[in-house]
């Protein structure tokens, strides 16, 4: 069932995100504005962990993915609502919805871990992970014939891609209510020890202190954040940036295609490195592998080739770090406070990388897209610094 649902959901964030950063220039009329459509999906993601990290822990998985996809669906009704009235403030609230549906995708990693050996764990979050690629992949070449159903509605074209995620997220959210019995987290919770499970231990109060305790997950909470703020930061405004090198629609689409190709579909290759290498030899690749990215897409110019391969190359390092930082932090916590955790790990994700975002949109319209890649690439030294330290003072969790 988690596959099935990870491949709908992300064919509905991708169909609708491929011309974010385009619709919202549309509406707003401001180019500099262009990266806070999806921003405000990112930021939108991180508000609801905190709802959704509440509910899963007191209700389980399913109830949280439910709310989370009708949330998405929502979300995408006030975008396409939005295109058509003009209003841009309107377009971020549905946008900050929609972010909902990624919450949703990400939350599924770690319901694949609940009942997850310690050894296999890694494998169990990368084929939810691989899971999204069908969709991911699917979705943005997708998003021009799904805007040309719209053509002469009052329905703008870039809009069309967001009305089918709604039709899309509804379809998703009701599959998980009747399908993904029995729910995981309770399930796992049932086989934990009497007396470990209570209402304290599933409070975020508790998943900030079982990090704070233990070194590795504070290392992987930084690898999670880290990974997913360079890859957003980067990913919102090539869309723009190919736009000003003659790109079209189309092109647009099949380099985003790329990009999620790199961040899904090897992600199997990254928890079996994870589970059989260690944790944080693959966090230490992570960092290499989206600091070549940078490299690449900031030295592209206008060429779109190397555009598209620095963003293949992004997309397997988010896919490196999110794997073992996930993994590495399901195996730092105790059981009792892993929910609360992870919670946490997806709100401080999610809440630096819609930061990243919006500075994105800044730093390209005053220095070009060049000096954003070079920003990330700054960004990504602290966390191969602690990695660095982590694997040099104590072995790695693996």
């Amino acid at each position: 069932m988690l596959i099935g649902s990870q491949i709908l959901g992300g064919l509905g964030v991708a169909v609708g995100i491929a011309l974010a950063p385009v619709l919202a220039a549309e509406v707003s009329g401001s180019e500099a504005l262009s990266g806070l459509a999806p921003t405000a999906s990112v930021t939108g993601t991180a508000l609801l962990s905190l709802p959704l990290a509440a509910l899963m822990t007191s209700r389980g998985r399913r109830p949280g993915l439910v709310l989370a996809y009708l949330t998405g669906a929502l979300g995408a009704l006030l975008v396409v609502t939005a295109s058509v009235v003009g209003s841009f403030p309107l377009l971020l609230l549905g946008m900050a919805g929609f972010g909902a549906g990624s919450s949703a995708n990400l939350q599924a990693r770690f319901a694949a871990a609940d009942l997850a050996e310690p050894e296999r764990r890694g494998r169990a979050i990368s084929h939810v992970i691989w899971a999204t690629t069908i969709g991911s992949v699917l979705g943005p070449n997708i998003a021009a014939p799904a805007s040309a159903v719209f053509r002469g509605t009052v329905v703008p074209e870039t809009a069309g891609p967001f009305a089918w995620a709604f039709v899309i997220f509804l379809l998703t959210g009701s599959l998980v209510a009747v399908l993904l019995r029995p729910d995981p987290l309770l399930t796992a919770r049932a086989f934990a020890p009497e007396g470990t499970e209570t209402a304290a231990n599933r409070s975020l109060r508790a998943g900030v202190a079982a990090v704070r305790a233990a070194p590795m997950a504070r290392l992987a909470l930084v690898t999670v954040a880290v990974s997913h703020t360079a890859m957003v930061s980067v990913m919102v405004m090539t869309p723009v940036h190919l736009g000003h090198h003659g790109a079209d629609i189309q092109l647009i689409g099949l380099v985003i295609s790329g990009h999620i190709a790199g961040m899904y579909a090897f992600s199997p290759l990254m928890g079996r490195l994870a589970d059989r290498a260690g944790r944080l030899p693959v966090i230490g690749l992570a960092a290499g592998l989206l600091c070549f990215a940078a490299l690449l897409a900031g030295t592209s110019g206008g060429g779109h080739a190397r555009t598209a391969a620095g963003l293949f190359v992004l997309g397997l390092g988010w896919s490196a770090g999110l794997v073992a930082g996930s993994a590495l932090l399901t195996d730092s916590v105790p059981q009792a406070a892993r929910a609360a955790a992870q919670g946490l790990s997806d709100l401080t994700m999610n809440a630096a990388a819609g930061v990243g975002g919006a500075l994105a949109g800044v730093i390209v319209s005053r220095l070009g897209y060049g000096w954003l890649n070079a920003v990330v690439a700054c960004l990504l030294l602290p966390m191969a610094a602690l990695a660095l330290r982590r694997a040099t003072g104590r072995p790695a969790t693996g």
